[in-house]
């Protein structure tokens, strides 16, 4: 036995872009952690990346007797049914963003694990890119006074509708369900819970036939956050902003980790993670520019944390309370689009209290 418990056999349902791009090399990378089962339809594909792999259909990897923790990266739609077979096989299980498609499915699945007694978390790796902990030092540091507004983009430009399942109509479709879950989990994590959310999607794309445009501001009590994404922006903006009664901070450039991985560049590299654009403060009372440099990524962590969790019987760091207000807050938004109404988040008090108990603030909530 190594300086780490029994090696936890990983089965990874899905190699398409997230499987192949962020969870295999991500996982490969993490001591402890071995990826033994690959759900696949292109066994060619993952065999010629990972050799030792034994390739087989979604549904006998989420219940393989040779895989003690089961992440599932397909489509959106399957996320539910894969997740609650391997739970209820005895699994431990990661599911990409979006959790599941509805509410419904979300608190089921929640239900399902805590029944089963089995770690179950989501995929929200943005936590440890270094836009996001640049904005948390940010915030920590004071240097901003009380913070009344955040803002963060997510935008691409992608102006051809091409024929996929992201952006075909069906349940978990649209850009919204593709980085909405991102966006409202980064602002659950550095602000809580909001109080209400208006939101409004649109089809801006000739041909297009889901959302392609989102603008969301979810309510505090004395801050407002803003979320953008976009499939017609061509760049330039910053990706975050943070106002205060002291001063602004914004961030430049998307994180590396990302175009790193799809280049092949191992997360343990040294350069790795390395961002080459800081943040920029603007003090308030003087109008003077400093830059604040900004943290390497570290999406790594999210697989040791897995890895802890699991060994220790302790809990991740995303917790199922936080996936299921993930997808209220984003259920929220699709109901607030379609009416044109400003919207309570629907959790109960037993599901506000869970989340709670599963969260350390750290004094930031508004």
């Amino acid at each position: 036995m190594s300086r780490y418990q029994d090696t936890i056999r990983v089965g990874l349902i899905g190699y398409g872009f997230a499987g192949r791009t962020f969870h295999a090399p991500l996982i490969r990378s993490v001591p402890g952690l071995s990826l033994t089962v690959v759900g696949s339809t292109c066994s060619d594909a993952v065999k010629a990346e990972i050799p030792d792999a034994l390739v087989c259909s979604a549904m006998e990897t989420a219940t393989h007797p040779d895989v003690d923790l089961v992440v599932v990266a397909s489509p959106n739609e399957s996320h539910f049914s894969l997740g609650a077979a391997a739970l209820r096989a005895g699994k431990h299980v990661v599911i990409d963003k979006p959790f599941t498609v509805t509410l419904a499915e979300a608190r089921s699945l929640a239900a399902i694990a805590k029944n089963c007694g089995k770690l179950l978390s989501v995929f929200h790796n943005r936590r440890w890119e270094s836009e996001v902990l640049a904005a948390k030092a940010a915030l920590a540091s004071g240097v901003l006074g009380d913070v009344t507004e955040f803002e963060c983009h997510m935008d691409r430009f992608r102006p051809n509708v091409r024929q996929r399942w992201r952006e075909d109509p069906g349940p978990g479709a649209g850009l919204f369900f593709d980085l909405g879950p991102h966006l409202i989990d980064l602002a659950i994590h550095l602000f809580g819970l909001p109080r209400s959310v208006n939101a409004s999607l649109a089809i801006l794309r000739d041909g297009g036939q889901t959302d392609d445009w989102a603008l969301v501001q979810l309510n505090y009590e004395r801050l407002r956050v803003v979320l953008h994404c976009s499939l017609l922006v061509s760049g330039g903006g910053p990706r975050s902003i943070l106002h205060g009664t002291k001063g602004s901070w914004m961030k430049f450039g998307a994180d590396v980790q990302e175009r790193q991985l799809m280049a092949g560049m191992l997360p343990t590299d040294p350069q790795f993670g390395v961002d080459p654009d800081p943040g920029i403060f603007i003090d308030g009372a003087t109008g003077t520019r400093s830059e604040l440099a900004a943290p390497s990524g570290r999406q790594l962590e999210f697989y040791v944390d897995i890895r802890n969790a699991i060994q220790s019987g302790c809990p991740s760091s995303i917790s199922p309370a936080e996936a299921v207000a993930v997808m209220a807050i984003l259920e929220t938004c699709l109901q607030s689009s379609a009416s044109g109404h400003t919207l309570p988040i629907p959790l109960t008090d037993q599901e506000r209290l869970d989340y709670r108990a599963a969260t350390d603030l750290q004094g930031i909530v508004s």
